[in-house]
């Protein structure tokens, strides 16, 4: 039996069978949750985007907010400082609810956690006045990937927003993506990052939302990071 089987426990296949060194097996949720090694991933750059996603965080009072999958680091407990309101979290994958619980029992009364797929939510619709997504799109594959942009579209209230901070379209120009064993190293370790990079983020989102009866409204506010490597897109529904 592959070794990734051991993981499946009610987790999607893909998340089990690529990723499970990295989010699912305990040595590798010990290691990747320290705040250097993830801003070695991020080359450098984990603050400014965490800085940036913070500064378009819903602040208003009473506005709900859902954080999509659970992530290493430490975005969870400074958006809720940074917002004051409930954030709700959701993951597939026990080992991170866990971890997000212990970085935020301070605030517990404002942090509920729930055991979902991101591609089929328990929300009501137009649960939430804004929806975060922080480097979670690139590590699905475009079936998954579909079905969460539904998801979305369909618990983001008329008049909220949704926030998604990940890596831009693609970097040609950037010499990390000129140096050719580099881009084979990460397109191996993210085997669904290649084709994320040349999908329209805004069109999939644009879409979905027609679905449900809503739109988006004008052009997604978006700033880059790492001479466009990343990029914080905020769409207001």
């Amino acid at each position: 039996m592959r070794l990734y089987k051991n993981f499946l426990d009610g987790v999607p296949d893909y998340l089990a069978r690529y990723y499970w060194w990295a989010y699912l097996w305990r040595g590798g949720i010990w290691f990747f949750d320290h705040q250097p090694v993830i801003n070695a991933i991020l080359f450098g750059q984990y603050d400014k985007l965490l800085k940036k996603t913070l500064a378009q965080v819903e602040t208003k009072p009473g506005a709900k907010i859902l954080q999509l999958t659970c992530v290493y680091g430490k975005l969870t407990p400074s958006l809720l400082s940074a917002t004051g309101n409930e954030v709700h979290l959701c993951d597939a994958a026990v080992g991170q609810l866990n971890l997000a619980r212990r970085k935020t029992l301070h605030v517990a009364d404002r942090c509920h956690l729930a055991r979902m797929n991101a591609e089929s939510l328990g929300y009501r619709y137009d649960a939430f006045d804004q929806v975060i997504v922080f480097f979670l799109l690139h590590e699905m594959p475009a079936e998954a990937r579909h079905n969460v942009y539904a998801e979305i579209a369909r618990v983001v209230r008329p008049g909220g927003s949704v926030l998604i901070t990940e890596y831009a379209a693609t970097p040609q120009h950037h010499w990390l993506y000129r140096l050719i064993p580099f881009r084979w190293l990460l397109g191996h370790l993210e085997p669904f990052l290649p084709r994320f990079w040349r999908e329209d983020v805004a069109e999939k989102l644009s879409d979905a939302l027609k679905r449900n009866g809503k739109a988006l409204e004008g052009k997604p506010a978006v700033e880059y990071c790492f001479a466009r490597f990343y990029r914080i897109m905020r769409f207001n529904v």
